[in-house]
């Protein structure tokens, strides 16, 4: 079985060989540790690739991006980082006064002189499920253009300004799906994080009105397309999980360890697959190898009965020892 293959009947609660292997080592992890990363890669090859592509190139991007000091995103938002290869925080959103709308643009050049060429050509030279991530995230986008404290005044006053961006942001995203909709890639995938350690950081009902109607977008020109829609939120996310299935998401990577795992089975086990994950703020940093067996095996106890519908994923901290990682992997491929 191919992990192209092994991914699509995973999604599709086909039967697969194993659960597909997904490591997201970050960006200190991979420079610094490349040697223990490539081990790992050979121990337990990934399933999944992303296409050659690249985006246009931007005309506000200012500075290297995770290095300590200061840079600005293509969008315009001016980040701080304290930390090496820590994406930083926003501290000069380019919106936080209304008034600089008015000559603000989102950075179509990034769509427009982007390079899709390759993508199709390189989805063919490999056998692994083939994943573009994208710039698509709404709800985190406009944070770091207004800041956050002003994006949840604006969540609760709704002025006009505030649905003029959310719609002017949506309009990007909807044009950057259409361009993957139109390529050889298997699935597409986009985010935001929307939970605190015990609920969303919204009410459910707000989410549904203003974001939803987003999201319900993407996935159609995916889906219509013939492509698998992958959705990531940190935080405690299980009001909306209903909500992601029914417009049309088909893999949802959350923080399942800061929810009730076994309820999460109960409800929606055989409607979603569940993409990871293993407790990255606890068990992968200060577990031991056993405490990290036993939470993989909490996690296929309530979700893997062999025909599908999870993902084993893992994100790799800088701080998490390489035995722990490697547990991760060993434990999923156990006998059931």
């Amino acid at each position: 079985m191919t992990s192209r293959e092994r991914v699509i009947r995973t999604l599709n609660f086909d039967n697969p060989d194993r659960a597909p292997h997904d490591l997201w080592a970050l960006p200190r992890v991979t420079a610094h540790r490349r040697a223990e990363v490539d081990e790992l890669l050979a121990r337990f090859p990934g399933d999944f690739a992303s296409p050659e592509f690249r985006y246009g190139a931007s005309s506000r991007a200012r500075g290297a991006e995770g290095e300590v000091g200061r840079y600005t995103d293509a969008w315009g938002s001016e980040w701080t980082v304290g930390e090496p290869g820590v994406v930083g925080e926003v501290k000069n959103p380019p919106l936080a006064d209304w008034r600089a709308l008015e000559s603000w643009t989102p950075p179509w050049e990034l769509l427009d002189h982007a390079d899709f060429s390759k993508v199709d050509a390189s989805c063919a030279e490999t056998d692994k499920f083939v994943k573009p991530g994208t710039e698509v995230r709404p709800f985190e986008r406009m944070q770091f253009l207004r800041g956050t404290e002003n994006l949840f005044m604006d969540l609760a006053l709704q002025p006009p300004e505030f649905l003029r961006l959310r719609d002017m942001i949506h309009e990007f995203n909807v044009r950057e799906m259409e361009l993957w909709a139109q390529t050889a890639v298997d699935g597409v995938s986009f985010m935001d994080d929307w939970g605190t350690q015990q609920a969303l950081l919204v009410s459910p009902d707000l989410w549904r009105a203003l974001f939803k109607p987003m999201y319900r977008e993407y996935c159609s020109i995916l889906r219509e397309a013939g492509k698998y829609v992958f959705f990531h939120s940190d935080g405690h996310i299980a009001a909306i999980y209903a909500d992601l299935i029914e417009i049309g998401i088909h893999a949802v990577n959350s923080q399942l360890f800061c929810m009730d795992i076994e309820e999460l089975a109960r409800q929606y086990k055989g409607k979603v697959t569940f993409w990871g994950e293993i407790d990255r703020q606890r068990l992968l940093p200060f577990g031991t190898v056993d405490e990290v067996r036993e939470g993989v095996r909490r996690v296929r106890r309530a979700l893997d009965n062999g025909a599908g519908g999870v993902i084993a994923q893992c994100e790799w901290g800088i701080r998490d020892p390489k035995e722990n990682i490697a547990a991760v992997f060993e434990t999923w491929l156990e006998a059931r």
